[in-house]
């Protein structure tokens, strides 16, 4: 069930004090990417560090890091047993989400953390995250239409409800590419709230210009900078030197985007396929300009495997990325862990989108609720052209479990 609102989430928190300093993140597009950087960058730095993003990746409780690594499932399970007991008592009736985010809050406080990244679950103003007190920097990514069913109809009214993370005396880092009106939204709400400095990263910083020779799309050079502009504001006596802060970033590895992996686990030969978990016309046209300027070539089509959340505009994500030529499956990923609400697209729909985008007929597959089987027969139609995983985050949530599951199998 998503229900925004702050009530519920200050009823669950008023016995755990927010102990650590927050870096709050809100976007549509990258504020994941941006916490990944942010608590990279924070733990390579000394400083004791805890992230909660969402959704989850394999487990629910990989949506919780500290100091880089999966929060233990004891302590998860103990802590969610806790919140789930208070919320009980105390009649309460919070969202999922909200006993999530709080199951969040308390371990970071049981484990003394300094600083903790949080990325916005829905929107800004109203989103259990924007409960807390204490926050050093606020951070606002890229902003385009999603969730418009909750967020508002516009990417102006979508604008605002993000911006609603923004507290006075609080720095707030900006993404400079958003669109005119976007950034006036931001810049007008600051205005309102008073005593906001925004601060915008530099497009021609030594940081970003490395990144661009070394082969990053403009997004995660873009989003990068964001998170460097961001740590320096949140820590600013520590160094944050090219020479100390390059080997972080370039080490650092976010699951689902732009993500290579090997089938071999799966379909038992070793062939190479694009994991991404674009789920909307910015994300999904960020996806159509990497996937055409490293793999797509006139003799070269594209093997998609795809699936969809309901409601999402799956329209936008094909026009931006299917292509006459191409060949496509669709998959049905499975329920999804901790959040009953949400519910895949029909695989059917999805292969009449594409055809209508004049894929053919005999160039596709309905793989029903099977990723495996999805998989397997991408495979083979691809033979040695690319495949393409996409639409969802939950998709890549059930690959990366079928991995991980027929390697344990191999080493069984």
């Amino acid at each position: 069930m998503i229900d925004l609102g702050l009530a519920r989430i200050g009823r669950l928190l008023q016995h755990t004090p927010q102990t650590w300093k927050a870096i709050h993140v809100a976007g549509t597009n990258g504020k994941g990417s941006i916490c990944a950087s942010l608590s990279a960058m924070l733990s390579a730095s000394g400083v004791s560090c805890a992230r909660f993003t969402s959704p989850h990746l394999i487990d629910r409780w990989d949506c919780i890091t500290v100091d880089e690594k999966p929060v233990p499932e004891t302590i998860f399970r103990q802590v969610e047993g806790l919140v789930k007991q208070r919320d009980q008592d105390e009649k309460i009736g919070a969202t999922e989400f909200e006993l999530l985010a709080a199951t969040a809050f308390e371990i970071f406080h049981r484990l003394k953390v300094e600083y903790g990244v949080i990325e916005v679950g829905l929107g800004g103003k109203l989103d259990a995250t924007n409960i807390m007190k204490h926050k050093s920097v606020t951070v606002i990514a890229k902003i385009g239409l999603d969730h418009q069913s909750f967020l508002g109809n516009t990417i102006e009214e979508i604008a605002l409800q993000k911006a609603g993370i923004i507290r006075s005396g609080v720095p707030c880092v900006v993404d400079g590419s958003n669109e005119s009106s976007v950034l006036k939204v931001i810049q007008d709400h600051a205005k309102e709230v008073g005593g906001v400095e925004l601060h915008y990263p530099s497009s021609d910083s030594a940081l970003v210009q490395v990144l661009a020779k070394e082969g990053y799309e403009p997004h995660q050079v873009q989003n990068l900078a964001c998170a460097l502009l961001a740590f320096r504001l949140a820590c600013p006596d520590f160094d944050h030197s090219l020479g100390r802060l390059l080997p972080i970033v370039k080490q650092l590895q976010w699951p689902g985007r732009l993500q290579r992996i090997d089938l071999f686990p799966i379909v038992g030969r070793h062939q190479e396929a694009l994991l991404d978990g674009a789920h909307n016309s910015q994300s999904a046209e960020v996806l159509a300009a990497y996937v055409n300027k490293h793999y797509r070539s006139p003799s070269q089509s594209i093997t998609w495997v795809l699936a969809a959340s309901k409601g999402k505009d799956v329209d936008s994500i094909m026009s931006h990325n299917i292509q006459p030529s191409d060949q496509v499956t669709a998959v049905q990923f499975g329920p999804v862990d901790g959040m009953p609400w949400v519910k895949a697209e029909d695989p059917t729909n999805l292969i009449n989108q594409a055809i209508r985008y004049g894929v053919d007929t005999q160039n596709t597959h309905d793989s029903g609720d099977d990723v495996r089987a999805a998989l397997e027969w991408a495979s083979r139609a691809a033979g040695d052209k690319p495949i393409v995983i996409a639409g969802s985050l939950y998709l890549v949530s059930s690959v990366l479990r079928l991995m991980r599951e027929a390697q344990s199998h191999q080493k069984a």
